[in-house]
């Protein structure tokens, strides 16, 4: 496996499990921690960006069933995303 590759997934799982509140910390971290080892580059490029959003707009959009409910519409580089997120948690 390539370094900077493992580096950058475990970065990341870090960056998942520490988000600020303990309801984000266990949607993603539990996610990326099922996740992250399938990522590839692309992917991870894509999480990595997700993982830099506003912790408010990334709650709304796993935990709201719906586009009305949400603080801000889903950004569509996110929405697959965000369908695997709530499907893993079981919120879909």
């Amino acid at each position: 496996m390539d370094e900077s590759l493992d580096i950058r997934r475990r970065r990341a799982l870090y960056r998942a499990n520490h988000r600020g509140t303990k309801e984000m910390d266990l949607l993603m971290g539990r996610y990326a921690e099922a996740h992250l080892e399938a990522m590839d580059e692309a992917a991870l490029d894509s999480f990595e960006r997700f993982l830099a959003l506003a912790d408010p707009d990334v709650q709304s959009w796993i935990l709201s069933a719906s586009d009305a409910d949400r603080r801000t519409p889903i950004e569509p580089e996110f929405a697959d995303l965000i369908q695997s997120l709530r499907s893993f948690h079981g919120l879909s």
